[in-house]
């Protein structure tokens, strides 16, 4: 608290570069993501360094309010699959309740998420993995 305190007392006073209610500079399509890979490497990251992406494919608001997400999990070859999965799905299951929890609360209203794992030894070298977080991609 002290820390925050002292910075807060530090920073210059400037304009509001973004509206208040915003949280990050990402598209929420771009967000969600960046919160399941997060959980991705929270549970799987001795035995996956970074060798997953996450891309979110379908983002819908429903008529109840809340939203539904659609995210694929990119892994490079078929033994890392079972990784995320756990056994009995049980790895996936608990990435997909994390990022569903932080997802509910940022978002402010319910969300339904749906995961699935795909091999595609050539993920990182897809262009749309880059350019989204306005990095250059070179092939």
């Amino acid at each position: 608290d002290d820390l925050l305190r002292r910075l807060a007392e530090l920073m210059p006073e400037g304009p509001w570069l973004y509206p208040a209610e915003q949280t990050a500079d990402l598209p929420v399509r771009l967000l969600a993501a960046e919160i399941t890979r997060e959980k991705v490497y929270l549970r799987v990251h001795e035995e996956l360094p970074y060798a997953a992406a996450v891309e979110t494919t379908a983002f819908s608001e429903r008529k109840d309010g809340s939203v539904r997400i659609e995210q694929t999990l990119y892994v490079e070859r078929e033994s890392q699959r079972p990784i995320v999965l756990g056994k009995n799905g049980q790895t996936l299951k608990w990435i997909g309740q994390k990022s569903r929890e932080e997802l509910t609360e940022l978002l402010d209203r319910p969300v339904h998420l749906f995961l699935t794992v795909k091999v595609d030894e050539r993920w990182a070298d897809r262009r749309e993995f880059y350019g989204d977080v306005g990095l250059d991609f070179e092939a």
